[in-house]
C-alpha cells in the first residue's frame, strides 16, 4: 500500500512539474522574428573637460545615485579633447532606415554608428532628439530593412510577461524577460512620461532598446534603471511606445517637439492640504504659483486653486497634469475645472507653448544679524522682509524664515524661505506683518495643522506643519 501511495505521489508531482513547464512562456519565436529589427548603436564624441562617469549631472546630485543612464563611460571622466565612446540600442520602425532610441544615447555625439544583426554597419544621421521624454530618431541610408510591430501600452496589464532585446555591455541581441511591475509611474524630473515599470534585467547598453509584449509587439523603449551600483537591481523603466511615436512624428516633421503649457507651478495634494483648502478628498493638482503674464494668469487662475480636470479628463494627481497639457497643441482653447474657496469653477484657458526650463535662482540672503526673538507656535524664527529683499523678490510683503526649530523641523521648511500667505478652511490670507502673522497663528487650536504658502528662490510651494503646539 505504501508503495502505491509513493508511486501515486510521484505521479502527481511529475504531473504538477509538467504543468508548470507547459505554463512557462516560450520566447524563441519572438527572438527569431523580432531580433533582426533591433540594432546596436555606438557613438563617439569629443570629451571637453572631465565628467564624473560621463553623467550629465553633478556627482553630488541625488539623481546621480537614484537614476543612472545606461551609457557606460570611461571611469574617472575623460581628459580634455579625448575621444569618448558610448553604447546603446535601438530598433527599426521604418524599412527605409528610421530608428528609435533614447535621446541620452546620442546626446552630444559627433558620430553615430548603427550595426545590424547581419553585421552591416551604417553611419547614422540624428533627425532629432527630445531630452524631456528621452526619445531620439536617427536615420541610416538603407532600404528593405526588417521593422518591428507596434503594440498598445494601454492594453498592458500588471503581471504580464514582457521581453527586452538589446546590447547590454555590448553583447548584441541579448534577450531578457520579466513582468510588468506597474504602469503610469512618475519619476523625479520626468513629468511628461507615464513610465512602464518592469523587472526585466536591464543593464548598460540596453538603453534605447525595445520592450516587447508576448505578441511580439513593441510596447516601450527601455530608458531608466533604479540602481545604486549602476547595474540591474530589479527595477527598470520604459517609455510607452505611443508616447515615443508621437514624439518621433514631430521630430521627423520639424526636428523639434512642440508642447503646450499653462504657466503654473503645481504640487501634490496631501490629506492635510486638502483639509486646509476645504476639499473633501485628496485629488487634483495644487497651483502653488502662477507665471506673470502666462496663459494661466490671463485665464484667471490663482495660487491655491486646485485643478481637478483638464479638457474633461480627471486630474487625480499632480503628475497627470503636465502630460495632459504637454500633449495639447499650443493655441488650443481648453477647459479647466478648478476648486477655489470651497467651490468648483470652470475656467477657459488658451494653452501656450512650452519653452526651455529655467533653473530657479538662489534663495534670498538671510538678515545679517540673527533674530533674538523666540520661535513662534510653528517652531520658526521669522522676521519681516527688508525693503531690499522685497525689491529683489518682487514681493510686497512676507516673512523671512531665519531659523527652524522644534515643530518646524518636521516640515519641509528651510532658513531663507519666505512665508507669503497662510491657508485655513479654504481661505488664503496674505502675510503683511509679523504681528498679523502671530495673531493668525493664535486663532488655531492646539494640535491643528497649519498650511503656509512659501516662496523659495523663484518658486512657490505649499507646506503643511502638523500638530501646532500650545503657546508662542
Amino acid at each position: 500500500m505504501k508503495r502505491l501511495i509513493a508511486i501515486f505521489s510521484l505521479f502527481l508531482l511529475c504531473g504538477f512539474a509538467s504543468a508548470q513547464v507547459r505554463g512557462l512562456p516560450d520566447f524563441t519565436e519572438l527572438a527569431e522574428k523580432q531580433g533582426p529589427a533591433v540594432v546596436n548603436i555606438s557613438t563617439t564624441q569629443i570629451a571637453r573637460g572631465n565628467s564624473a562617469q560621463g553623467f550629465p549631472f553633478d556627482e553630488n546630485d541625488p539623481a546621480f545615485e537614484l537614476f543612472k543612464r545606461f551609457i557606460p563611460r570611461h571611469p574617472g571622466g575623460a581628459p580634455r579633447e579625448s575621444e569618448n565612446k558610448s553604447l546603446g540600442s535601438g530598433f527599426i520602425i521604418g524599412a527605409d532606415g528610421y530608428i528609435l532610441t533614447n535621446a541620452h544615447v546620442v546626446d552630444g555625439a559627433d558620430e553615430v554608428t548603427v550595426r545590424l544583426t547581419d553585421k552591416r554597419e551604417f553611419k547614422a544621421r540624428i533627425i532629432g532628439a527630445d531630452k524631456r521624454t528621452d526619445v531620439a530618431l536617427v536615420k541610416i541610408e538603407a532600404s528593405g530593412l526588417p521593422v518591428v510591430k507596434l503594440g498598445e501600452p494601454a492594453q498592458l496589464k500588471v503581471g504580464e510577461w514582457v521581453v527586452a532585446i538589446g546590447s547590454p555591455f555590448g553583447f548584441d541581441n541579448s534577450l531578457t524577460a520579466g513582468v510588468v511591475s506597474a504602469k503610469g509611474r512618475s519619476l523625479p524630473q520626468e513629468n511628461y512620461v507615464p513610465f512602464i515599470q518592469t523587472d526585466v534585467a536591464i543593464n548598460p547598453g540596453n538603453s534605447g532598446g525595445p520592450l516587447f509584449n508576448m505578441r511580439g509587439e513593441v510596447v516601450g523603449i527601455n530608458s531608466h534603471i533604479y540602481s545604486r551600483s549602476g547595474g540591474y537591481m530589479g527595477v527598470s523603466f520604459a517609455i510607452p511606445i505611443d508616447v515615443a511615436m508621437d514624439i518621433q512624428q514631430q521630430l521627423r516633421a520639424t526636428g523639434k517637439v512642440s508642447r503646450g503649457r499653462l504657466g503654473v507651478v503645481i504640487q501634490d495634494m496631501s490629506k492635510e492640504l486638502a483639509e486646509s483648502l476645504g476639499l473633501g478628498k485628496v485629488t487634483g493638482a495644487v497651483v502653488s504659483s502662477v507665471e506673470k503674464g502666462g496663459p494661466a494668469e490671463k485665464a484667471g487662475i490663482e495660487a491655491g486653486d486646485v485643478i481637478l480636470k483638464f479638457d474633461g479628463k480627471a486630474v487625480t494627481s499632480s503628475s497627470e497634469l503636465p502630460r495632459l497639457v504637454a500633449a495639447t497643441r499650443p493655441g488650443t482653447r481648453s477647459q479647466l475645472q478648478v476648486w477655489r474657496k470651497g467651490q468648483v469653477r470652470d475656467v477657459a484657458v488658451v494653452v501656450g507653448e512650452a519653452a526651455e526650463e529655467k533653473l530657479p535662482t538662489s534663495r534670498p540672503a538671510r538678515n545679517a544679524k540673527p533674530s533674538e526673538q523666540s520661535a513662534n507656535r510653528l517652531g520658526l524664527v521669522v522676521s519681516e522682509l527688508t525693503a531690499e529683499q522685497r525689491r529683489d523678490l518682487k514681493l510686497a510683503s512676507g516673512l523671512l524664515i531665519e531659523e527652524v526649530r522644534s515643530a518646524g523641523m518636521r516640515a519641509d521648511l528651510r532658513p531663507g524661505d519666505v512665508i507669503v500667505a497662510i491657508i485655513s478652511k479654504g481661505a488664503t490670507t496674505e502675510i503683511k506683518t509679523l504681528d498679523q502673522f502671530n495673531k493668525l497663528l493664535g486663532q488655531f487650536d492646539k494640535g491643528a495643522n497649519v498650511t503656509l504658502l512659501i516662496r523659495r528662490g523663484e518658486a512657490q510651494t505649499f507646506v503643511t506643519i502638523k500638530g501646532l503646539n500650545g503657546g508662542n
